[in-house]
């Protein structure tokens, strides 16, 4: 190991922990979302339809500014960059409580939390996946966690606030601690040193070459996996977005199983798996592939989902499989950026993993207003179920049976003219 360029192991992990934070404080706007579209859909008189528009601009602004956020990040550092996603996500809760309708709750917080979490989330990511290239699978699933996991911290206090306080107080307060947080804990984050290196076998013998995203952009490996991470958005999106409206219809919400609510205690422990899961895939696949992790996972979370749409007049079932759902969904933000580092290389990850975090955001548009509009159109959630238990399943084979070779060809193809220029 090279002494001058390789930084102290105890830095890498205390910024794992620092980026943790981070995801931990900026999850809420996305992950509660569905305890809000019932109050906001009586305060203005709107349909559900028309309330999720919220959450699709929040998650296409999160996701379609990202290369360009993530381009700032790795020129000016995440420091500035981060502090300034987190105060934007606080402040577009304690805005969106003095909204007074509909399209002002759009500006903010739609618009302003998903520049802020964007900004929060791809940095971070972006971040792990350089301080980490020996464990790239189990870093990005680790912060990733925090994103999956922090609301298991605010869903019960949040229910309880909205029952007690309402819609805007809640908002309001709840918005200040996530600034706070988020920001004490990106004035920590660094960018890893020049030449910086671990020592990892990985680390010190790669042949991947670092691919500019004008270039990534131009490789059909590239445009493979966004097809497959916007698939697996959607039903993972179409869940966290409607669970509160096909949860009334299945006749979940006003039962409770042991002891508790049904519907927030379905979302607690679909938190915990959705988190669980970004770190245990990430170690899988760093152990025995990114491909055929991906067919386990995202074959897992169809089958899971088949289960729980036919056992939905079931308040217990419901409430486990929920989480079992998760556990299948939650690791494609661990397993698609470490692929996509492992495929164009880590210099430009966070710029690169902007491009393809996009894909989220179309997964947020036909997960959200086009399933809510699927359903009304129908007047069932079947149909909604079974395109995306499809997706699931056709993304898993894909993973197997085309992504695993394209990727397989082309780094042989990118590996020799490296090779031969170490060699040289």
């Amino acid at each position: 190991m090279n002494s001058t360029t390789a930084a102290p192991t105890t830095n890498r992990w205390s910024q794992l922990l620092l980026g943790l934070v981070c995801m931990m404080a900026v999850s809420s706007p996305q992950y509660v979302w569905t305890l809000f579209t019932k109050p906001i859909m009586a305060l203005y008189g709107v349909s559900l339809s028309e309330v999720q528009v919220t959450f699709s601009i929040l998650i296409v602004l999160q996701t379609f500014f990202s290369p360009f956020q993530g381009y700032l990040v790795d020129k000016f550092g995440p420091r500035l960059l981060l502090s300034v996603g987190a105060l934007l996500t606080g402040l577009s809760w304690i805005l969106a409580a003095q909204a007074t309708s509909l399209p002002a709750l759009y500006l903010t917080y739609g618009l302003l939390g998903g520049v802020g979490t964007g900004i929060i989330y791809v940095g971070v990511v972006g971040l792990m996946v350089k301080w980490f290239p020996d464990r790239r699978g189990f870093a990005a699933g680790v912060v990733a966690a925090g994103y999956g996991m922090g609301a298991i911290m605010t869903t019960f206090p949040i229910t309880n606030s909205l029952g007690a306080n309402g819609l805007a107080s809640t908002l309001t307060t709840f918005g200040m601690i996530f600034a706070v947080v988020g920001v004490a804990a990106s004035l920590g984050l660094r960018a890893p040193p020049a030449g910086y290196n671990p020592g990892s076998a990985i680390a010190t013998k790669s042949t991947v070459p670092d691919v500019y995203w004008t270039d990534m952009l131009k490789n059909p490996v590239f445009w493979l996996m966004f097809v497959m991470m916007t698939m697996m958005s959607t039903s993972g999106l179409m869940v966290i977005s409607q669970m509160a409206s096909f949860a009334k219809d299945f006749g979940i919400t006003a039962v409770t199983v042991f002891g508790l609510a049904a519907l927030p205690l379905a979302l607690t422990i679909d938190r915990f798996t959705n988190g669980l899961t970004r770190p245990f895939f990430g170690w899988v696949s760093d152990r025995f592939g990114r491909e055929p992790t991906m067919a386990l996972a995202f074959i897992l979370e169809g089958v899971a989902m088949i289960f729980w749409l036919s056992t939905r007049d079931n308040a217990v079932l419901f409430v486990l499989l929920s989480g079992v759902v998760f556990f299948g969904w939650g690791e494609i933000f661990s397993l698609f950026p470490s692929t996509l580092t492992d495929t164009f290389g880590a210099k430009n990850a966070t710029t690169n993993y902007g491009f393809l975090y996009m894909a989220q955001g179309v997964g947020s548009v036909l997960g959200g207003p086009l399933a809510a509009l699927l359903y009304q159109k129908t007047g069932s959630w079947t149909p909604v179920f079974a395109l995306v238990i499809s997706m699931d399943i056709i993304t898993g084979l894909l993973a197997w049976f085309v992504l695993r070779p394209m990727r397989q060809r082309w780094l042989a193809q990118a590996a020799a003219p490296v090779a031969a220029r170490r060699a040289a």
